[in-house]
């Protein structure tokens, strides 16, 4: 089965998160809808009493006066709509953070609201030119005028539904799971196989020395980025088969997430003499740069979306440490999912079982310290949130099956521990926190000797 090319999946990640795709599509569907419906009003004569007292049987003024009505109030509403709809984004940004304004866009309720009042009004607006109240040319679409009623009717019921969500999309539960859930898509999408399963050909064998030239340090050539921006996402087939079909190594020192300058390395090549301007430019076209980080590849953006709004509820000006807790448990749900998948390699190998790229990757280390850093920094003085980190850590201390994450898992903890033993003044705070620790040693330790 072909794969479908990066920069159309790309361009698909995109036009899916656009806050009009999904309204331009129903646009659309108005259209053809009003086509369709003209066409059998205009084709069929319906005559039998049980299917005519359905449709619309008016004269012709009454028609455009109910097509009218239906229009102008459908773009009343589509405005209103748009107008809530930016009074919540600008609530978002002020008490969570700027970059969770794109959550927002990417709800797909809101964009259905939309959608619907502006293909109601399309479709009003379109049958409603083929009324013609001439005497001798007279015709009215009784099933396209009925068809708009009933669009409207369910467009109501719509803005009711629209109301609803609305009040509960600005409370800070329903928008940090609403983030966790978008980190949970991504750890599915990004880290697919599970700890167990069979060995995918993109991981190759364990990484051996010698298969690492012994020129690589010297008989290189650096390609340069042909612009700055995010990494969003990489090519990872379309960079194996550049380096197989020149026979190079590619060594890659970015990942998705970092910002890379243009004109700056972007990727070290062996040997150097194959490098030419062709090829330099095949290989920057691998790569898609942006001027925003996204869920496409960079599993920690999610992460620090989350970050962002537990260090923002910890901050003076709203001291909410409740938010910080529940950012906190959503935070270890998502490393106990990331414990039991198998990260990708840094050493990729060809199906001839030779290195081809060396590449930067995610690391259960790194997104650990992405989730809680800042957190714990930001907590010290707070019981509540550091007692929450203890028991996070040990929660998902007994679910880690690999030692080094239970090692950086540990290391964590122990900072925990160490910063709050100094800024904590009450005794029994700090007796709190050194069971907690100790709960957490102990999870740890059963977790070894299983």
């Amino acid at each position: 089965m072909p794969t479908v090319p990066l920069k159309v999946k790309h361009l698909w990640y995109r036009l899916e998160g656009n806050f009009l795709f999904m309204p331009a599509i129903m646009a659309v569907g108005a259209i053809v809808l009003s086509v369709t419906t003209i066409m059998i009003d205009n084709s069929f004569l319906i005559e039998e009493d049980a299917v005519r007292w359905l449709l619309y049987s008016g004269e012709a003024d009454g028609a455009r006066a109910v097509l009218s009505t239906i229009a102008g109030s459908m773009i009343t509403v589509a405005g209103v709509v748009f107008s809530i709809t930016i009074v919540v984004l600008s609530l978002a940004s002020s008490q969570f953070g700027p970059r969770l304004i794109k959550n927002f866009m990417n709800v797909k309720t809101n964009q259905m609201v939309l959608g619907t009042f502006v293909a109601t009004f399309i479709y009003g607006i379109i049958v409603l030119r083929t009324v013609n109240a001439v005497p001798q040319e007279t015709f009215v679409p009784g099933l396209s005028v009925t068809t708009a009623m009933v669009m409207s009717l369910g467009s109501l019921g719509v803005l009711i539904y629209f109301i609803h969500s609305v009040s509960e999309s600005i409370q800070a539960q329903h928008i940090i799971a609403r983030v966790r859930h978008d980190l949970e898509k991504a750890v599915d999408r990004i880290f697919p196989e599970k700890l167990g399963q069979a060995e995918g050909p993109s991981h190759g064998p364990i990484t051996r020395e010698y298969d690492i030239p012994a020129t690589c340090d010297r008989q290189v050539c650096q390609v340069k980025a042909a612009t700055s921006g995010f990494l969003q996402s990489v090519d990872n087939d379309a960079l194996m088969q550049i380096a197989v079909e020149s026979d190079l190594l590619i060594h890659l020192g970015y990942r998705p997430g970092n910002f890379i300058i243009g004109g700056g390395v972007l990727v070290t090549v062996w040997p150097g003499e194959k490098v030419d301007q062709a090829l330099s430019d095949k290989i920057n076209a691998v790569f898609i740069l942006g001027t925003e980080r996204t869920l496409e590849q960079d599993v920690e953006f999610a992460i620090s979306q989350l970050v962002e709004i537990a260090v923002r509820a910890l901050s003076p000006g709203i001291n909410d440490p409740i938010t910080a807790t529940t950012c906190v448990s959503w935070l270890g749900a998502s490393l106990c999912q990331l414990a039991n998948r198998k990260l990708p390699a840094s050493h990729r190998y060809d199906s001839q079982n030779r290195l081809r790229v060396i590449c930067k990757v995610f690391t259960f280390e790194g997104m650990l310290d992405a989730a809680f850093n800042m957190i714990r920094q930001n907590a010290y003085t707070v019981p509540a949130v550091s007692i929450s980190l203890l028991e996070t850590i040990g929660a998902v201390l007994a679910q880690t099956r690999r030692p080094k994450d239970r090692a950086a898992l540990l290391r964590q903890a122990a900072m925990v521990a160490e910063g709050c033993k100094l800024n904590l003044s009450a005794d029994d705070d700090r007796k709190d926190l050194e069971r907690r620790y100790q709960v957490a040693l102990d999870a740890s330790a059963q977790r070894e000797a299983q």
